[in-house]
């Protein structure tokens, strides 16, 4: 199977019908095979049961239905070590950036790269509509605090949520990830900077969504994780950096 792509879900009962159909639309069209899985992130609403009512009509639909809450990259992470393709792309449930901007991230895999990353932040993304100042503020306060504490330099934007990683990438440095909510994209990224997997950034198009899930709450608990991720390195919990070749 050449493409995996998950879905992390919570409370996405309206929004997750459109970008199903969307995704699927999409991937019917296309000459190779895939599937979507979608992670039910323990909703209190009828998310699984929207997945479960869309099964008859894609038929390459998988269901990780958990019943308890454990935050995004808990998510992403179980998703991903249960994907079967050579490709596992993650995505947004609200469809933020589409399905079809994968098409920009082939030919870098064909270059010799093994992680592909979405970003709102560098020449040629396209934000409709463009973040608020404040959000923008925020997001380049973590940008420098993440460089610092985390040492990622070079990568303008982590948090996008459109990432597509090899099958080698997913099954070295996912076991690892101790970051259970937004953090998670960081601690990715840094465990394959350790490793020398090769990271291309492309612009990608967004769509600001009024109704994001990241509140001030979460914005502060990424602040918290960030010094998690560097206690972890340090105390070597991530082992040591690979050189490859």
């Amino acid at each position: 199977m050449k493409l995996s792509v998950i879905i992390p879900a919570y409370n996405e009962e309206k929004r997750l019908p459109k970008t199903l159909k969307a995704v699927d639309e999409y991937l019917r069209n296309q000459n190779y095979d895939y599937e979507i899985i979608v992670v039910n992130d323990g909703s209190k609403d009828d998310t699984a049961l929207v997945v479960k009512d869309f099964k008859p009509q894609i038929v390459n639909l998988r269901l990780i239905d958990r019943k308890e809450n454990k935050g995004k990259g808990y998510t992403v992470k179980e998703g991903m070590l249960n994907a079967k393709g050579d490709y596992r792309l993650f995505m947004d449930a609200d469809n933020s950036t589409t399905i079809d901007q994968i098409e920009k991230m082939w030919p870098w895999f064909e270059r010799g790269y093994d992680i592909v990353i979405g970003s709102r932040d560098i020449k040629g993304a396209v934000l409709d509509p463009p973040q608020p100042l404040y959000r923008r503020l925020v997001g380049k306060i973590f940008r420098l605090a993440r460089d610092i504490i985390c040492d990622i330099w070079g990568i303008y934007d982590t948090q996008c949520g459109f990432k597509c990683f090899k099958k080698e990438v997913v099954e070295t440095i996912f076991p690892k990830l101790r970051i259970e909510r937004f953090a998670f994209d960081v601690e990715i990224l840094l465990l394959a900077k350790m490793h020398g997997f090769k990271i291309k950034e492309i612009p990608v198009y967004w769509r600001n969504n009024p109704d994001s899930k990241v509140k001030f709450k979460s914005a502060i608990r990424m602040g918290l994780d960030l010094f998690k991720i560097r206690w972890y390195q340090l105390k070597g919990y991530y082992g040591q950096k690979e050189k490859r070749g």
